[in-house]
């Protein structure tokens, strides 16, 4: 394998000074993007997505850890140049598009088994993740680096302060569970927060379109009026009072308070109601 300079030269050469408009806030300890690429699970026979790698710490951790493919997705023109080095010294084992991970299809792009492995930029974090999420059975697992807050709220449990939308879309669909704190000085820049690192296995089974759909409405709903009692946050799907009746789900609880089963059932009831 070719020898690589260490990430601090790599950014230093490529002119890589971390741009507040991208997110970005490269983890330049390779001992932290080894440990992540470890709670990844075994990556052999692996196709890995990871999205803005920056100088490739991460990459190079997940190709060293037997990646049988990455494919780096990297919006800043000056990170793809850096990431062209690594293409050399692992021939083959890596793709670099240049392009907003926003709009690309990861399925599209590489074969199955596919698993997803990113210290995302914190702008787009949570917008990606719920793309992925609709996609979900596609993948075998996603290991993700969000604002600890953000991954707080990802994990949370009913009635818990960061209980939400978010919560409820990835347990849904997924087991969902905090595997890594990193401090702000892990991090150049250091960012004002900390960071967290949320690994989610896709449940063997995936709710079909129209439930998924439902369900999305009654979150939206749900949520949208959080301080309220269901039977007036529901209350622009119709016949509320009714739809929680045949839940069995007292109306005057708050979105806050029901299950991720909970609220499949009103989502199913929403379904067959609407034919």
């Amino acid at each position: 394998m070719t020898e690589l300079p260490n990430l601090a030269e790599t950014v230093a050469r490529h002119g890589l000074a971390a741009r507040k408009s991208l997110g970005q806030h490269f983890l330049l300890d390779e001992a932290l993007c080894a440990r992540i690429a470890r709670l990844a699970g075994d990556l052999a026979g692996r196709q890995v997505l990871e999205v803005g790698p920056g100088p490739g710490g991460l990459t190079r951790a997940l190709l060293a850890a037997g990646t049988e493919h990455v494919h780096a997705v990297e919006l800043d023109s000056r990170a793809v140049a850096a990431l062209a080095e690594l293409s050399a010294a692992y021939p083959g084992r890596l793709t670099v598009t240049e392009a907003d991970a926003l709009r690309i299809d990861p399925v599209a792009m590489m074969p199955a088994p596919r698993r997803i492995v990113a210290n995302l930029p914190y702008n787009v974090g949570s917008p990606l993740l719920i793309g992925w999420l609709a996609r979900a059975g596609e993948f075998e697992s996603m290991t993700l680096m969000f604002q600890q807050e953000v991954a707080e709220r990802i994990v949370a449990a009913p009635d818990s302060e960061g209980y939400g939308r978010l919560a409820v879309a990835a347990q849904w669909r997924c087991e969902a569970h905090m595997v890594l704190r990193l401090p702000p000085g892990a991090f150049s820049p250091p960012p004002k927060v900390w960071s967290a690192v949320v690994h989610l296995v896709p449940h063997a089974t995936q709710p079909e379109a129209p439930l998924a759909r439902a369900m999305e409405r009654v979150t939206a709903a749900a949520f949208g009026q959080r301080r309220k009692m269901l039977r007036g946050s529901l209350k622009s799907l119709g016949n509320a009072e009714g739809l929680l009746g045949d839940a069995g789900i007292e109306p005057t609880r708050r979105a806050e308070t029901l299950s991720v089963a909970e609220f499949e059932t009103l989502a199913r009831g929403l379904l067959a109601r609407e034919g």
